[in-house]
């Protein structure tokens, strides 16, 4: 199996809606640190998983300085992205979303290891 992990940075603002009062529930923004983790049991024609830039572009795209809560369906958490993000990239298997010093997110898939 080979695995491959990229990092980048994004810029968003977002607002909660929460069951509960919190700050939270104000738009405000985060510079976004994504970590994304991919695999494959075979490489690819170019001999990689995926491109790192590939993956960084997928996401930045569309999100970087954007709304959150314009650009994506759900209430925008940081769990909920990451799940996003998961989904948007080929062979992710596993994302860690830090919206701030100290409060990170995670998604991990429970599905079959990419082929």
């Amino acid at each position: 199996m080979y695995y491959i992990t990229k990092r980048f940075e994004l810029a968003g603002c977002h607002r909660l809606e929460l069951s509960y009062e919190s700050k939270c529930s104000r738009l405000h923004g985060h510079n976004w640190i994504v970590t994304v983790h991919c695999r494959a049991r075979q490489l690819n024609a170019d001999g990689m998983v995926a491109d790192f830039s590939h993956i960084k572009e997928r996401i930045t795209a569309y999100l970087d300085h954007g709304n959150f809560n314009e650009l994506l369906p759900f209430n925008p958490t940081a769990e909920n992205i990451a799940r996003w993000i998961c989904e948007q990239i080929p062979h992710c298997y596993r994302v860690d979303v830090q919206e701030s010093e100290g409060n990170v997110a995670s998604y991990e898939t429970d599905g079959p290891e990419e082929a």
